[in-house]
Parts: C-alpha cells; sequence; structure tokens
C-alpha cells in the first residue's frame, strides 16, 4: 500500500473540485453506502450506538450518525470526526477506485459548527467594515474555512483568503477594494 501526502490537496478545496469528474447520484449514493457499512463496522468495534443515515446533499455524499455518548468520536474542535472522515474517504476510495468528496457529521457537529463559524465571519466582517483593517481568524480545518469563506461571500464589502500551510491554515477578511 503506497500513502501520498494529501495535506495540500484538501478535497474541499476549489482546485480539486474542479479536477474531480462528476459522480451520478446513484455513485454519490454508493458511495455514502459504502461509508456507512465502514462506520457502522467502527462502532460495533468500539461498541457505541448510533443510528446512521446515508444521503446525498449539494452533490456529495454524506454520513450522519446520531445518538448519545458520541462526543468522543467528535474529539476536540472536530479533530477526531476529521480523522475519522479521512478514514471513511479511504475506505470508499479502496471499494470504488475513485477519491470521494463524502462528509461525515456526528452528532449533528458540524450543523452546530456551521452556525457558529457564520458568527465568527460575520463579526470579522463587521469589524473590518468599522475599522478598515484585515481580521486575522484562528487556523481552521477545510471544511470549517469554507463555511467561513461561504458566509463571506455572501456579504457585499468585504473578502476573504485563505493563508498559512496546514494545520495553520487561516482566513483572513479585508475589504473589497
Amino acid at each position: 500500500m503506497t500513502v501520498t501526502d494529501t495535506t495540500s490537496a484538501a478535497p474541499e478545496t476549489e482546485a480539486a473540485e474542479q479536477t474531480t469528474p462528476q459522480a451520478t447520484e446513484s455513485e454519490l449514493f454508493r458511495q455514502s453506502e459504502i461509508a456507512a457499512d465502514y462506520v457502522e463496522g467502527l462502532l460495533d468495534i468500539l461498541d457505541y450506538d448510533g443510528d446512521i443515515d446515508e444521503l446525498v446533499q449539494n452533490g456529495r455524499p454524506v454520513v450522519e450518525v446520531v445518538g448519545r455518548r458520541l462526543q468522543a468520536l467528535v474529539g476536540q474542535r472536530g479533530a477526531t470526526l476529521e480523522a475519522l472522515q479521512e478514514l471513511t474517504r479511504l475506505a470508499v476510495f479502496r471499494a470504488t477506485g475513485s477519491p470521494s468528496r463524502l462528509l461525515l457529521d456526528v452528532g449533528g457537529y458540524r450543523a452546530a459548527r456551521r452556525k457558529e463559524l457564520g458568527a465568527i465571519a460575520k463579526n470579522a466582517a463587521e469589524k473590518v467594515k468599522e475599522y478598515g483593517e484585515p481580521v486575522r481568524l484562528e487556523p481552521m480545518s477545510a471544511f470549517e474555512r469554507k463555511c467561513v469563506h461561504d458566509v463571506i461571500n455572501a456579504l457585499s464589502g468585504v473578502e476573504s483568503e485563505s493563508e498559512g500551510v496546514e494545520p495553520s491554515r487561516r482566513i483572513v477578511v479585508r475589504a473589497t477594494a
């Protein structure tokens, strides 16, 4: 087995999305089924209870795990969840031979974090508009950066860009020229 460094080519990046061929709805659902089977196996090994939903949202396969006492699968600031997502993507790749943009969520963490990041992005935009100085946010995962970029892109008078190298990659919000 060959292991390659994927830290500079996060699947959520625009370049990866542009080079990855579009999968059909049935292929995406198949990816979510493979991922759900893999996650179910992990839950069995760990002796955790959880219900698993597999679906396709916004053109990507999604697996959601819901249940009680799943915080250990999320970890501090979602670090364990990110690792589990990568392992699950590898399981899908192994079964299909194609990279996957699979999104794994546990206990609704991503939805809650997306809401929190929206507030952070809006707060940063307000500071930029008020003081005219760029605002550098804390380092974030690719998922988190995408959430912030989406919010900033929907606002007028501000723009955002990522800077730095993983794991210290962060967003800078600045006024538009």
